[in-house]
């Protein structure tokens, strides 16, 4: 796994949440982006990083959402 990797996974992670209006959780990430969620989560690293998303915990799921 490389830096220019996790960046592609964190563009399909970008793409998926605006495709979304913005918000999804982990769940519904993996199903959009068809990433496993070790990937997910470095996308998310990569994304939150950045300044570009909130992430809030829910009972059964992370859920992420665009700023």
């Amino acid at each position: 796994m490389n830096v220019e990797i996790i960046g592609l996974w964190a563009g399909s992670v970008w793409n998926a949440l605006n495709e979304a209006n913005g918000t999804l959780g982990v769940k519904g990430l993996k199903k959009a982006t068809k990433l496993k969620e070790k990937e997910i989560y470095a996308a998310l690293g990569w994304l939150a990083r950045e300044g570009k998303l909130n992430i809030e915990e829910a009972e059964n799921d992370i859920i992420v959402a665009l700023v």
